[in-house]
Order: structure tokens, then C-alpha cells, then sequence
């Protein structure tokens, strides 16, 4: 069963590949130059979201330098003690909503110092898999579309992640 699987998750990609350069043929479409020109917008977009994605990364960066996210995670002790969660997972947290790559470091910071199959390891874990770095989602792919109106985009998203964020509590401790 195991070899099916791998088989399946191996080809599926390179069979959706060549069923778009058959069926594109098959419409009489000259598939590799609409490949080029799609090539071509993309890059005109990820030329367009460069200065939002470097704003972040380097707004990321001075916060954690500064060891900011450190001190939320201090002044949110008291209420964190008492639900058995470690500041660095809070501040992890925190960061996630910005970005993914910075939290994965921080991730990797609080299995060093409380193990993987801790509490705060698995709380962890779970919850960067069910949340969303909702700051660079939304520069990003609003800039990309061009949205000018987010409406209750960042509500609901934190909404989203509240909820993440709680299931990924409660699941680590009926999982432990």
C-alpha cells in the first residue's frame, strides 16, 4: 500500500503537467509561448511585491533583534504560566503572523530548549501548521491583485488564527 502511495504522490504532478500540454494542444493553443507569458507576469509581479516582502522581512527582523517579541512574551507571563505555555511559544505565535521562515527559527529555538514531545514542542508545531502569516499573506496577494479594500479580511484572519492557535492547544493536551 505504502509504494502505491509514493507512486501516486510521485507522478501526480508531472501527469497534471503533461494533461494542461494535451489538452492546450488538443485546444489548439500555443502552449509554450502562453508559458512564457505567464512566466513573464509573474515576474513582473514578484517585481512588484519585492519592496513589501523586503519591508517585512526587515520589520521582522528589527522586532526580533530587538528582542521586542521577547518582551511581550515576558509581559504576558503571568496569564501564560497559569495555561502552561512557555513565552517562547506565545512569541512564536506572534511571529508567525508575519512570517513563516522567522517562526520556523523560533520553532526550532523551543525544541532545543524544551524537546520536541514536550507540551510546548507539539503545542507548537501544531499550531504553526494551523495558522497563517496573515501580515504576508495580505501584502502580498492583496498588492499582487491589487486590492485596494480589505474589509474584514484581517478580522476574520486573526479570527482564523485565534481558532488555530485554541484547537492546536486543545488537541496537545488531549494528546498528552
Amino acid at each position: 500500500m505504502g509504494h502505491i502511495v509514493s507512486f501516486i504522490s510521485s507522478a501526480i504532478l508531472p501527469a497534471i503537467i503533461v494533461f494542461m500540454i494535451i489538452y492546450g494542444l488538443c485546444q489548439k493553443v500555443h502552449v509554450y509561448d502562453t508559458f512564457v507569458e505567464g512566466a513573464k507576469d509573474g515576474l513582473k509581479i514578484v517585481i512588484d511585491i519585492m519592496p513589501t516582502l523586503i519591508g517585512l522581512i526587515v520589520a521582522v527582523g528589527v522586532l526580533r533583534a530587538s528582542s521586542f517579541f521577547e518582551l511581550i512574551g515576558q509581559w504576558m507571563a503571568p496569564v501564560l504560566d497559569r495555561l502552561h505555555i512557555a513565552a517562547e511559544v506565545f512569541t512564536l505565535a506572534i511571529v508567525k503572523m508575519f512570517s513563516s521562515s522567522a517562526s520556523t527559527g523560533l520553532l526550532i529555538d523551543v525544541y532545543e530548549r524544551y524537546g520536541t514531545d514536550s507540551f510546548s514542542g507539539l503545542f507548537s508545531s501544531l499550531m504553526l501548521s494551523s495558522t497563517e502569516t496573515i501580515f504576508y499573506t495580505m501584502s502580498v496577494y492583496f498588492l499582487a491583485a491589487k486590492v485596494k479594500k480589505t474589509r474584514w479580511t484581517l478580522a476574520g484572519a486573526l479570527v482564523a488564527t485565534g481558532a488555530g492557535i485554541g484547537a492546536s492547544f486543545l488537541l496537545t493536551g488531549y494528546i498528552l
